[in-house]
């Protein structure tokens, strides 16, 4: 899993084993593992370079990953420490080093040994942070104050967060969820979100077959609410998959005409698949249709729309905590293009809007150019975006738009700003 992210550029969700383990307790192990290593990854690096009496040749690179696996186990895992130094060790016999068993055995074990004096020494260097250095550079100018908080919060795994079904009773919901051995927590200030513990596949959740409830982070659930939709509004929801935000958008205003545009028909199924879990289906009000969203003349009707919701493809900084491999997978090259697409998609989204239309602009990212900066450029070139006041208890006030930071309220990364077509 580690070679697909690290080498082929794979996301993480995507990654598989070589040869896939049968036991379910197996591959949860392994993607634990994987996780864990790519979250932490320079600061386990720095130490396997240290405690190497010399580097490994780049052949051997399996071995040095070898090595962060064990040295993750024993520094941030709950795995018995002599299982984790015999088993990671013995792994080298299962790659055709067996030579690299001694290897491996000598650097955790002192590891092991000298715990406490090597993670002292590493506190000291900007590896603690586990962030490639563009990306810490980037929030500590954007952020100067909270630059800390997002890291440390970038690095801690994400509760399993579920959004409510609003066609259906919560406390029924919430009592199936009990009575199948769950806890179940509410947030403070979104109020169909509902935390899950412990995290399971959600195909294992008790009602969620039968669309009670769809998974999604509180930070997301936030659109439907600023959007102010109304019955019979036309809205349209760009780069609408996989469809969280489209599904809630009809739960929030069944009577409302939903168009979902996404420039990929596979990703458009899912946006599907959940409209039919969720029992909404394909009706005459609702429109999926795979497009780039940034030539309009390929796809748009003519008919203006009340709502447009522009969930504007990003770097996705914003959710690092849940995606740990975007830390590796990014580069400052992205954010530039992205800003660029983001750019465009608002030039030509815009004209699409009703007069006294709102279009609500987010992200997942919380790198400035993306955000604040992108929409204060725009404001700038249309006198007639209003920008509006978002009034609430959860995130920063921007003078363009409001930021959720990551693990705030116990939520992602995100960003929105509303923007209303004056005359």
């Amino acid at each position: 899993m580690l070679e697909s992210v690290l080498d082929s550029g794979s996301n993480l969700g995507d990654a598989e084993t070589e040869e896939p383990a049968t036991d379910a307790r197996d591959r949860a192990f392994a993607r634990h593992l994987a996780y864990g290593v790519l979250r932490w990854l320079t600061a386990l690096e720095w130490l396997a370079g240290r405690l190497l009496k010399k580097p490994l040749r780049q052949k051997d690179q399996d071995i040095d990953r070898l090595i962060l696996i064990g040295l993750f186990q024993l520094w941030k895992g709950d795995s018995a420490a002599h299982a984790a130094i015999h088993e990671t060790a013995e792994c080298a016999r299962k790659v055709g080093k067996p030579w690299a068993v001694s290897v491996i055995n000598a650097v955790l074990r002192r590891f092991q040994r000298e715990q406490a004096d090597w993670v002292s020494k590493l506190a000291d260097q900007d590896e603690q942070y586990a962030h490639p250095a563009w990306l810490l550079k980037t929030l500590k100018s954007d952020w100067p104050q909270k630059w800390q908080q997002i890291v440390e919060a970038n690095n801690q795994p994400a509760p399993l967060w579920v959004r409510l079904n609003r066609n259906f009773d919560f406390e029924e919901t919430i009592n199936g969820l009990l009575g199948g051995g769950f806890t179940v927590a509410r947030h403070p200030a979104v109020p169909e979100a509902a935390k899950i513990s412990p995290a399971a596949s959600v195909g294992s959740l008790p009602g969620f077959d039968q669309g009670r409830f769809s998974v999604q982070d509180p930070a997301a659930q936030l659109a439907a609410g600023l959007l102010k939709l109304e019955p019979g509004h036309h809205v349209l929801d760009a780069c609408a998959a996989p469809g969280g935000k489209t599904c809630h958008i009809l739960e929030a205003e069944p009577e409302a005409a939903v168009t979902a545009v996404d420039l990929s028909s596979a990703r458009l199924e899912r946006v599907k698949e959940n409209l039919d879990r969720l029992g909404f289906g394909i009706s005459g009000r609702i429109k999926l249709i795979a497009a780039n969203a940034a030539v309009p003349g390929d796809w748009w009707d003519g008919t203006p729309f009340d709502r447009i919701l522009l969930d504007a493809p990003c770097t996705t900084t914003g959710v690092i905590r849940r995606h740990p491999e975007i830390k590796w997978l990014r580069n400052p090259d992205q954010v530039g293009e992205a800003a660029k697409i983001q750019e465009l998609l608002l030039g030509q989204l815009w004209p699409l809007l009703k007069t006294g239309g709102i279009l609500l602009y987010a992200t997942c990212s919380v790198l400035m150019i993306e955000n604040s900066k992108q929409i204060q450029q725009f404001v700038d070139l249309h006198p007639e975006a209003e920008l509006l006041e978002i009034n609430a208890t959860w995130g920063q006030k921007l003078d363009c738009g409001r930021q959720v930071f990551p693990g705030e309220q116990d939520m992602d990364g995100f960003f929105y700003a509303s923007l209303r077509k004056k005359a």
